[in-house]
């Protein structure tokens, strides 16, 4: 998914003892495009472990609709997670994927030095639509691999006790998603039936956070409602999660990232001159973004490049 937005930030509530970060609306292709609601990057804290970017949208009632309909558009130095609670997506890339990825399964596509990709709404598609797009920052040892794209139809699933643990990313509840990271994270689903509660292991030397997907789960103290993104911080050994009625949960956790990066538009860089290059390259159609076939519109222009300097940021400011 591409960010409409030169600089994606967001606000943020007065923190507490656990963080609140408050979601702004944003309308992906302009005022009229499709709403999300995003938490990452906010205006306080930019990442959580590498995640560095977090859209939510839906559940949107697509009758009447043309639904997704994200162009072709540019990445680099990061990776795209998509993750769907109900309906479809079709994924076009630049290397020749073409994949519609369905609730259950994982699409994660790796821009290294550069790909293209677009998503959308597929002609023949259920009625509603709602999902996540992530984005995760990759280490400086990592951020020019050549691009890959995998679609994992298959994650490790564990039931217990009115808990079903998705595990997207990383290792969670036991057991190991299939899907390749560049440093140490976690992406999990956390489905509670009714009047379920669990204590969940965590690891102290990750960060964590916690989105309601639906529902409205209680994680420790804390009621939660689609929107927004609970900040657990580290050091923790477990978090409790419960709730009255059918919930589900999105938990990201990884390894504090270190590394301070640029983020502007679709590409993650270290610094300014990096993202004037990757714009330019984009704007003048040169091989490194390649070209994605088969979607039928035009690809996304670059936006200006701000007046002022890009400036490398820390993962919290």
């Amino acid at each position: 998914m591409s960010s409409f937005e030169a600089d994606p930030e967001v606000g943020l509530t007065a923190p507490a003892a656990m963080e609140l970060l408050e979601g702004a609306p944003v309308a992906l292709g302009g005022p009229r495009g499709f709403a999300v609601t995003r938490t990452l990057p906010n205006r306080q804290r930019r990442m959580v472990g590498a995640w560095c970017f977090l859209d939510a949208y839906g559940p949107h009632d697509l009758d009447g609709s043309d639904g997704m309909r994200v162009g072709p558009h540019p990445h680099t130095g990061l990776q795209t997670v998509t993750w769907l609670l109900a309906g479809e997506v079709l994924h076009r890339d630049s290397l020749g994927s073409l994949q519609v990825i369905r609730p259950g399964q994982l699409n994660i596509m790796t821009a290294g030095r550069g790909i293209s990709h677009s998503e959308e709404t597929p002609v023949e598609h259920t009625p509603v639509l709602h999902g996540v797009q992530l984005w995760v920052a990759l280490p400086h040892a990592a951020r020019d691999v050549p691009p890959e794209f995998a679609h994992h139809a298959d994650l490790p699933v564990v039931t217990a006790g009115g808990l079903t643990t998705t595990v997207l990313i990383g290792s969670f509840a036991g057991v190991t998603s299939p899907a390749r990271s560049h440093t140490p994270l976690v992406g999990a689903e956390l489905a509670l039936t009714r009047g379920a509660e669990s204590t969940l292991s965590l690891r102290p030397d990750f960060e964590y956070a916690v989105l309601a997907l639906d529902g409205a789960p209680t994680v420790d103290d804390a009621t939660l409602k689609p929107g927004p993104l609970l900040y657990l911080g580290s050091s923790r050994a477990e978090v409790r999660v419960a709730t009255e009625s059918p919930a589900r949960l999105l938990l990201l956790g990884g390894e504090p990232f270190e590394e301070r990066i640029v983020m502007w538009w679709n590409f993650v860089g270290r610094d300014h001159d990096e993202i004037v290059q990757m714009r330019a390259d984009w704007s003048d159609h040169t091989p490194r973004f390649g070209e994605v076939r088969g979607y039928d519109g035009p690809p996304l222009p670059a936006p200006p490049m701000p007046i002022s300097r890009l400036v490398p940021r820390g993962r919290v400011r």
